[in-house]
């Protein structure tokens, strides 16, 4: 039975989009609890604008409203649904502001809704800078000297009692938003101004400098009944000044003393009570002097954040679902720990390997902006990786970046390496090289205040490879050699650069020693108890603890870290495939090094290995199973890029072959086979070089689209008009791209109406699931576009032709499962631009919008089901319109103009639903918190936009055509102009595009003054 019978129903905040600082964890931590509520009894209510996520599968809530998290949406969903409480903990920093929305708007009381979990008051206490050092006070536990400012005149005056530097804090926001060091005067006014717009109450925390302190984070549990716990502790390499979202983390802490963690943990408890949070898990963060030993609390957040899914994947302990648990009542020495079946909840995890966690960046994308981190995270993605040691799992971690650290930096003088040890991104690779060429300890610590502990772990690594050398010719290496050089964590192919072989004469070499990992298992207990969960790292030692079964297995590979281009959608693909391979008989197996996702829990699959998705690991894995059928399909490009050499090594690819997949993106392949079929694309030519590219350039004329061929995300697509322009653009692809790539030129189809299409194939028969007309017009990348399903502006015989096309294509290719193809319409021709033999971004949405789980399909067709066993016969036709808009990051990196283009930019997206088109798109604005105005004035800067003007106006609105005194409340520009940027930061949505723009104006003359009302997406499907 329930711990609480006065509750029946559950309403369970989202996230929203995935962006900058709230990312995929809430996803995860989301689907958690949604599993354990419903399985405790609960009726689960979930309200999320995200359709990329596994969080808002249809069957995971009673009932899943896709809508915006605002708080007119929200109330109306209690109105409908009348839950009894509302739980705003597992939501990030959006859910937690909304309830206290809800909570000061007085719905709650209205309604009779409870929070749960976390209390208006503990919300308010934890969030809320100046109440959190008062509380503080109260028990004794230093904060940084400070003070809460709500005036850039309150700033001034107690900015004369710091100095500088000094650290501005917003309240209420997410990843640090609007916050920073400031270094000087004047970015201390600048950040101070744009830290009180960004703050939803007006208000910053002025602290003083705590740079190059050590910091550690503890992640702590409580129940009704005052048990607490710690789950973890975490220490970041990185000292104070960088986002701990955007630090290297380490857990457990490494350069504590016993008697000084005992001191973080008693006020760590201390805390969590004063604060009151109730039930569920918070994280709390410490800085260290490390000259004194003087410790003092930066913050706390009285949720579940980001670290703590670090934490869960870290110990094996699932702290979201837990939370959930205890909200509604349970006591942690009531609950049992799902891995060894034996100790209960309340058993504080004790782990006897090393876990490393590395962010990952996308600065390569805003190249105008400045890439050093500080305070405002700035991070996309993460990996993580669990060795023995701290150097195995470092070395794991890198190499889950899927780059290539040495060659990046062997190159680069001393002195360029030493210029580019100010925290950034790339920092570790230049400590790394420096260290490799004699720089000392003493010295790098002076500059970066990295702990002397984690430099000389550094040094030991890289004294390794010199031993490397010394141990005589590698085909005479006996056992333990080989043993002792991979424990370090030390790879295939960098063992191979540095005798000079290739990554596969090693491999043979390794294998014929006999040299093979084993494999270890997460228990939470240091091996006290016996583990029966699934969940296993590789190493290099003497005992194997996971034997394989003899059931026919599938291995599934992941996505890796997210980023631009390759995101959580990809996430949600490869867990619908175990979902689907599980329930026709397979055992499933999972591979990726993501902590932030579905995939790596360690009950989504029936075997998850936590690992680096490279050639090396993968094919250990490989071998060590034996799998009847390896998907590389679902996971984006990184798996993707794998696929060749795994089957040449033997690994039994299932679904689409390796070989289809390089026809399609191999272009002369490519534009053979379209000829061949009579499919008309835009003219364009290959070049190896710059000279051929100019050469090609003369023939095709201009504007030109131009890219490196094999490319993620629009990776350097560029729309040129000229050949000084193309000039310029080579000269950075070939400074920027590895590997001098060819260049894809080809004619740029303007003012086209691009389409994506995504159909099934099972190798005999292909269907059509959805077209998705783009908002924006050809030139925007597909991943930034809005889009529509079904299509409003397509005549019925234009439909057919994609369809038949798209049909004709997939049979024609071979493909077994999921393909994406785009096409440009001009003058009634439908020109193919690109086809993708794979899961898209664009999977998790149509699947939501057409009411069919295409990725689940796709993975059944890989094991032989056919489309008529799957009853998908025909393309299927909504009750509804599906809008997805998308989230863009601009406002996170400074000097960059909020305009789209060829190359991706947005982290996520949001779905709006309605009978209506225009309602849709209105809904999907809003879900990516571009809150359109009701009335007001609005800004509209551009030619050719009298009828978005008109439109507007007959909508009731003010129209201006230059920028005025007062902002606008919405702003129009396609000129690209400086003025985006200023109403960017200042909170005004923006519109860049002629398309979007009519989009916008139809969709505010079709909402005036309608009450919001909402639909689950059951309703919408049955």
């Amino acid at each position: 039975m329930p711990a609480r019978t006065d509750l029946k129903k559950i309403l369970i905040l989202g996230s929203g989009p995935i962006q900058i600082g709230q990312a995929a964890e809430f996803d995860y931590s989301g689907t958690q609890a949604l599993k354990a509520l419903k399985k405790a009894g609960y009726d689960v209510i979930l309200i999320n604008s995200n359709p990329a996520t596994i969080m808002t599968d249809p069957e995971l809530a009673d009932q899943t409203y896709i809508e915006p998290l605002t708080k007119d949406y929200v109330k109306a969903v209690i109105a409908k649904e009348r839950p009894d409480a509302i739980l705003p903990t597992l939501g990030g920093q959006t859910a937690l502001n909304l309830a206290m929305e809800l909570h000061e708007d007085g719905a709650l009381e209205e309604y009779g809704v409870k929070l749960i979990g976390a209390g208006p008051e503990a919300i308010k206490k934890g969030e809320d800078r100046e109440l959190f050092q008062a509380a503080m006070k109260k028990i004794g536990v230093e904060t940084a000297k400070g003070k809460m400012v709500h005036t850039l005149e309150e700033a001034k005056e107690f900015q004369k009692e710091l100095g500088l530097p000094v650290v501005i804090r917003p309240s209420f926001t997410l990843g640090g938003t609007g916050g920073g060091i400031a270094h000087t005067y004047e970015e201390f006014l600048q950040i101070t101004e744009q830290g009180l717009r960004d703050s939803p109450v007006t208000s910053v925390l002025l602290e003083e400098s705590i740079l190059g302190w050590k910091e550690y984070e503890l992640e702590v549990m409580r129940d009704t009944n005052d048990t607490v716990v710690i789950i973890t502790s975490i220490e970041n390499f990185d000292p104070m000044g960088v986002h701990t979202g955007d630090s290297i983390t380490v857990a457990p802490a490494q350069t504590l003393s016993d008697m000084e963690y005992q001191r973080l943990r008693d006020q760590s408890l201390a805390i969590i009570r004063e604060i009151g949070v109730e039930t569920g898990g918070s994280n709390i963060q410490f800085a260290v002097n490390p000259k004194n030993g003087r410790v003092i609390v930066i913050e706390m957040n009285p949720r579940v954040s980001r670290s703590s899914a670090l934490a869960s994947k870290a110990t094996g302990f699932p702290i979201a679902k837990i939370a959930a648990l205890l909200a509604v009542g349970y006591h942690l020495d009531e609950l049992p720990n799902d891995i060894t079946r034996v100790t209960p909840a309340a058993f504080e995890p004790t782990i006897d390997y090393v876990v490393t966690k590395i962010p990952r960046f996308a600065f390569e994308k805003f190249p105008s902006t400045h890439d050093g981190l500080g305070t405002q995270m700035r991070s996309v993605g993460e990996v993580m990786a669990i060795g023995r040691t701290f150097k195995e799992s470092l070395q794991k971690a890198i190499r889950s970046l899927e780059g290539d650290l040495r060659a990046d930096f062997a190159e680069r003088s001393d002195e360029n390496l030493r210029s580019m040890l100010y925290p950034n991104p790339k920092r570790i690779g230049a400590l790394l090289e420096l260290v490799r060429r004699g720089m000392s300890l003493e010295e790098l610590h002076k500059i970066t205040f990295i702990d002397h502990w984690f430099l000389c772990q550094v040094k030991e690594i890289l004294d390794a490879e010199k031993e490397i050398l010394e141990l005589g010719d590698i085909k005479e290496w006996k056992y333990e050699y080989w043993r002792e050089i991979k424990r370090l964590g030390f790879s295939d192919a960098r063992i191979g650069e540095i005798v000079g072989l290739t990554e596969l004469e090693v491999r043979e070499l390794r294998k014929k020693a006999k040299a093979t990992p084993v494999y270890k298992t997460v228990d939470t207990c240091g091996a006290e108890f016996e583990a029966f969960t699934p969940y296993h790292y590789s190493t290099y030692e003497w005992e194997d603890e996971v034997t394989p079964t003899d059931k026919p297995k599938i291995v599934i590979l992941g996505s890796g870290p997210n980023r631009i281009g390759q995101g959580v959608e990809f996430d949600y693909a490869t867990v619908h495939a175990v979902w689907a391979l599980q329930e026709a008989g397979y055992e499933t197996i999972m591979v990726n090094s993501n902590p932030e996702t579905v995939s790596t829990d360690y009950d989504t699959a029936d075997r998850l290995y936590f690992e680096p998705l490279t050639f090396e690991d993968v094919m250990n894995i490989i071998d060590h199973e034996k799998p009847v059928g390896v998907i590389v399909q679902l996971g984006g490009q990184t798996p993707l890029k794998l696929a060749g050499k795994l089957a040449a090594a033997g690994a039994p690819i299932i679904g689409t072959s390796p070989e289809t997949i390089h026809q399609a993106e191999d272009r002369k392949s490519f534009n053979d086979l379209c000829e061949k079929l009579g499919i008309p694309q835009p003219k364009g030519l290959v070049a190896q070089d710059a000279e051929e590219a100019y050469q090609h350039a003369e023939k095709l004329g201009f504007p030109l689209m131009v890219r490196p061929s094999y490319v993620l995300g629009g990776r350097a697509m560029r729309t040129v008009r000229s050949m000084d322009e193309l000039k310029t653009y080579l000269e950075e692809v070939y400074a920027e791209v590895e590997g001098k790539p060819s260049i894809l030129l080809d004619q740029f189809l303007e003012g086209a109406l691009e389409l994506d299409v995504d159909t099934l194939c099972d190798g005999k028969r292909a269907v059509v699931a959805g077209i998705m007309e783009h908002i924006e017009a050809a030139g925007i990348h597909s991943g930034d576009s809005a889009c529509i399903l079904p299509p409003v502006h397509l005549s019925d015989e234009m439909l057919q032709t994609v369809k038949a096309t798209t049909e004709r294509l997939a049979l024609e290719l071979g493909v077994k499962g999921l393909m994406n193809v785009q096409y440009a319409i001009k003058d009634g021709v439908a020109y193919i631009l690109e086809a993708n033999p794979r899961a898209s971004r664009t999977v998790p949405f149509v699947s939501k919008a057409i009411g069919h789980p295409l990725a689940k399909y796709a993975a059944l067709i890989g094991v032989g089901k056919t489309l008529e066993d799957l009853n998908f016969l025909e393309t299927p036709t909504p009750k509804m319109y599906s809008v997805k808009e998308v989230h863009l990051p601009f406002l996170k990196f400074k000097n960059v103009l909020p305009i789209l283009g060829p190359e991706m930019k947005s982290t996520g997206e949001s779905m709006g639903i309605d009978a209506d088109p225009y309602k849709a798109f209105y809904r999907a604005q809003l879900g990516v918190k571009s809150l359109l105005p009701g009335e007001g004035t609005v800004t509209v800067i551009g030619k050719d936009l009298d009828d978005v003007c008109k439109m507007l106006q007959d909508a009731g609105y003010a129209v201006g055509t230059r920028p005025g005194k007062e902002l606008p409340r919405l702003l129009i520009d396609t000129t690209g102009s400086q003025y985006l940027r200023t109403c960017l930061e200042r909170g005004v949505p923006i519109v860049t595009t002629r398309e979007a723009a009519i989009w916008t104006a139809k969709a505010l003359a079709a909402v005036q003054d309608e009450a919001p009302s909402v639909k689950s997406l059951q309703e919408w499907l049955a």
